[in-house]
């Protein structure tokens, strides 16, 4: 196939290049680099995708609507996966117009430009932040989802639903996928594994917060991305069985469908940076902290419809997942 990946440079974005083309997929990213963190991990990422066949990358952002129309007028695309967004639930508290851009208005723009050219299939990056204010667990794609507790959360919740808009007008077939805390090598050095890793190191107090009383469900980055290999080749037709009268939220008369991705084996936080102290050999010292604004204290997936569908359920350990990233931490910054 030939593949469009938004956030090509990204975390996962990245990683996903690579497994499209081992298997002999073409691949077409764009990414615009931005500065939300550090730009040499994402040209060091990118320099390694570029380095093979079958691989361009453009570089602007997906709110210019006139490149983007560009981009797919220009190129015989099959698949997009949309996994450009603002990231970050912390973040869309200061500067929540960089959200709306990028998550909302950069989002149409790929909506509109699958609409016109005929593409397949549309996978996009959904978020577990979704589910919001919601206590109980495990979290189904089934509950009720209409409790965001962040902007962040809301403009995932809004993906979803402009993507069922297009699905239902013009027959699109998308497929939105909820990442659970997603974690492992060329990880985002916003997120907790990476903030951890460096303030340890450095001798640093690393911020632990709700005084350490958060469960995650940490979902290795390569889990995460075989989730998504199965999802590409599984483009969704309509649920002859949903009903309006009782509908059910993760699939649609539309050729529609939502999914989780996690690792269904949630572990305490005190845990997590236990095996990461274990991987380094130095203690942390802890700077306990009330919980943020945005953040929630549990989450977990259920994964059935996931591994019902396509047959595969995320199962890598922390244990194993954190080795890997630290193996990657030392080799890339020398340590």
């Amino acid at each position: 196939m030939r593949v469009l990946i938004t956030g090509a440079a990204g975390f996962i974005g990245s990683t996903l290049g690579h497994r499209l083309l081992d298997r002999g997929d073409t691949v077409i990213g764009i990414d615009d680099l931005n500065d939300y963190y550090d730009v040499n991990l994402k040209k060091a990422r990118l320099a390694r995708l570029q380095d093979r066949d079958n691989f361009s990358c453009s570089h602007f952002d997906i709110a210019d609507r006139e490149k983007v129309a560009e981009l797919f007028s220009n190129n015989e695309i099959d698949t997009v996966v949309n996994l450009a967004a603002q990231a970050g639930v912390r973040y869309s508290i200061e500067n929540p117009h960089a959200y709306v851009d990028s998550n909302i208005v950069g989002f149409c723009n790929i909506l509109e430009g699958c609409r016109h050219n005929g593409i397949e299939h549309l996978v996009y990056a959904s978020s577990s932040s979704v589910y919001g204010a919601n206590t109980k667990l495990p979290f189904a794609e089934t509950d009720n989802v209409d409790h965001p507790i962040s902007l962040y959360a809301a403009s995932k919740k809004a993906n979803e639903l402009m993507a069922h808009c297009y699905s239902n007008l013009y027959n699109l077939p998308t497929t939105g996928l909820r990442f659970f805390t997603v974690y492992g090598p060329w990880g985002r050095p916003d997120m907790a594994l990476f903030l951890f890793t460096k303030g340890i190191l450095a001798g640093e107090p690393i911020p632990v917060f709700n005084n350490g009383n958060m469960i995650r469900d940490f979902t290795f980055v390569e889990d995460i991305v075989e989730g998504v290999m199965r999802v590409i080749d599984r483009v969704p037709e309509s649920d002859n069985e949903w009903t309006g009268e009782s509908p059910n939220p993760a699939t649609s008369k539309s050729p529609y469908r939502i999914y989780n991705i996690g690792n269904s084996a949630p572990q305490n936080l005190m845990r997590y940076i236990e095996v990461l102290e274990e991987n380094l050999g130095v203690k942390a010292n802890y700077n306990f902290m009330p919980m943020q604004p945005g953040d929630v204290p549990a989450t977990q997936a259920d994964t059935n419809r996931l591994q019902n569908d396509t047959g595969y359920k995320p199962d890598t350990t922390i244990e194993t997942g954190v080795a890997k990233f630290v193996e990657w931490y030392k080799g890339y910054y020398q340590i």
